[in-house]
């Protein structure tokens, strides 16, 4: 097991040792910080086997590090390592199982799990005894008034963050901690106050972290270093200022600091910010605690990133996100060995409502993997078992997911054709082939054209068709469907020899 930093490597060292030694399962924990005879002691144990579990940070995927037989790999809070630091790990072992974990799927991963290349567990239940944490939005002004709500809960025995985006004065117009750190100390007087940040030497940090988390320090003013950090769950107020300059996805780790006890647990998001789309963006993020809303807006966003590369944000909108996860789904493909099929991916353009709405499965969660299984679905009675399955749990469907649903369905049948594109309207259809197609019969087309009121061939290589006016749009599209097959090769994908 990974995790990214030695406190919380520790932690859960201490956590599996203390479930499995009873068991009779070893368990190491590997850190940069170890002294060098107990790291080789733990390196050779791995190798021979005699260990059979070892927690660390980055020092795993060393290249002393060797494992005897690596079957499984976790790797916590995944969005704060690399993809290539992700996949070192498992090239120790011979493809073996991999779990990530991260309270916050970021855009690539969320992709990539829409589209199987990773199934997804949910744990989307407060553990016993938790409160769900309340997020508020602030302007400057209300700060000081912050303070005093910060002070309170400290005299009663709590604790708090402050975490500012910036280390010093001069880096941008952020608050810093330089700066900050003043503020708070006039306010706070005389208080145990821990200071965090990323240019403090690695020991530093593990110190004022324990003197937090034994309650020694009782407020901590930090960067945003500490979104990964022990488990205190005596720290009940997390306040964040210029969240704007943060992604939601970082703003949800932040937020996830506090709430881990028993006590009622707040979020203060502090902004000068005016521009409209800034405070919608963290007006929906005080509206919810589901990391997969959460992540949805953030792949709308920041869109899903490089498909199997090493940058882990990116702008899908450049082309489009039906025709993006078609690629990504083939770039898998390939990754993992499995055949490619050679139909065309169609690319479509519509002008009509096709989707899932959101008042008809308000959960995010549950509208993503709808998505999935109906996308998915490598055929129409599969699909159509996805769709009774939705019929089941949320009721009638509205037209926009009628819609949606007959789209799918004949673009599975347009790609057998090697239609290229096709522009999808109410009251018509126009197909476009590429060169070299050889999936349809010319002459078949000329007739098809002759015989149905208002077809016309357009130059270079499209066929314009019109839906019927007096069948819903399904319906057309099926009618329509049934047409074209008399126009395909019998050697094509799908045909019939």
């Amino acid at each position: 097991m990974m995790a990214p930093t030695e406190i919380l490597a520790a932690q859960h060292y201490e956590s599996l040792s203390n479930l499995l030694a009873p068991c009779g399962i070893k368990t190491v924990l590997i850190t940069g910080s170890m002294r060098a005879k107990a790291k080789r002691e733990a390196i050779k144990g791995l190798k021979t086997g005699e260990i059979q579990l070892a927690v660390g940070t980055h020092a795993l995927i060393s290249d002393g590090v060797e494992f005897s037989s690596l079957a499984l790999v976790i790797t916590d809070e995944q969005h704060r390592f690399g993809v290539n630091q992700r996949t070192a790990l498992a090239k120790k072992g011979n493809f073996p199982h991999t779990l990530v974990m991260s309270a916050t799927p970021i855009p690539r991963t969320l992709a990539l799990m829409i589209y199987g290349d990773l199934d997804v567990s949910v744990l989307n239940e407060l553990p016993p005894g938790r409160q769900p944490i309340e997020t508020y939005l602030i302007d400057p002004p209300k700060r000081r008034r912050a303070f005093g709500y910060i002070k309170k809960h400290i005299d009663e025995g709590r604790q708090a963050y402050i975490v500012c985006p910036l280390i010093e004065e001069g880096e941008s117009d952020a608050a810093s901690i330089a700066a900050y750190e003043k503020i708070v100390r006039d306010y706070f007087g005389d208080m145990p106050i821990g200071i965090l940040h990323g240019k403090m030497k690695p020991k530093e940090k593990d110190a004022v972290m324990t003197d937090f988390a034994e309650n020694r320090t009782k407020l901590l003013l930090s960067t945003t270093v500490v979104e990964v950090g022990v488990d205190v769950p005596n720290a009940v107020i997390m306040m964040i200022e210029d969240a704007d300059r943060l992604g939601l996805a970082q703003l949800h780790q932040l937020r996830g600091r506090v709430g881990r006890g028993k006590y009622a647990s707040t979020c203060i998001l502090v902004t000068e910010a005016q521009n409209d789309e800034t405070l919608q963006r963290l007006r929906l993020f005080c509206s919810t605690t589901d990391g997969f809303k959460v992540a949805d807006e953030d792949l709308r966003l920041r869109g899903a990133g490089n498909i199997l590369g090493e940058v882990q944000s990116g702008h899908m909108g450049r082309v489009g996100l039906d025709l993006y996860l078609e690629m990504l789904e083939e770039a898998v493909a390939r990754l993992k060995g499995t055949p490619v099929t050679q139909d065309v991916e169609t690319e479509l353009n519509l002008g009509l409502p096709a989707h899932i709405p959101q008042s008809y499965i308000e959960d995010g969660r549950e509208r993503l993997r709808c998505y999935k299984a109906l996308t998915s679905a490598t055929s129409g009675a599969a699909r159509e078992e996805v769709a009774l399955s939705m019929l089941d749990r949320f009721g009638s469907f509205p037209q926009e997911l009628v819609n949606f649903i007959a789209v799918l369905d004949f673009k599975q049948f347009l790609s057998h054709l090697q239609v290229q594109r096709a522009d999808i309207y109410l009251d018509h259809v126009r197909l476009v082939w590429g060169d070299g197609q050889t999936a349809v019969q010319p002459e078949r087309i000329l007739q098809l054209v002759a015989s149905m009121k208002g077809a016309r061939m357009l130059p270079p290589a499209s066929l314009m068709l019109p839906l019927p006016a007096d069948k819903d749009f399904a319906q057309g599209l099926q009618g329509l469907r049934q047409a074209l097959e008399n126009i395909r090769t019998p050697e094509a994908p799908g045909g019939t020899a």
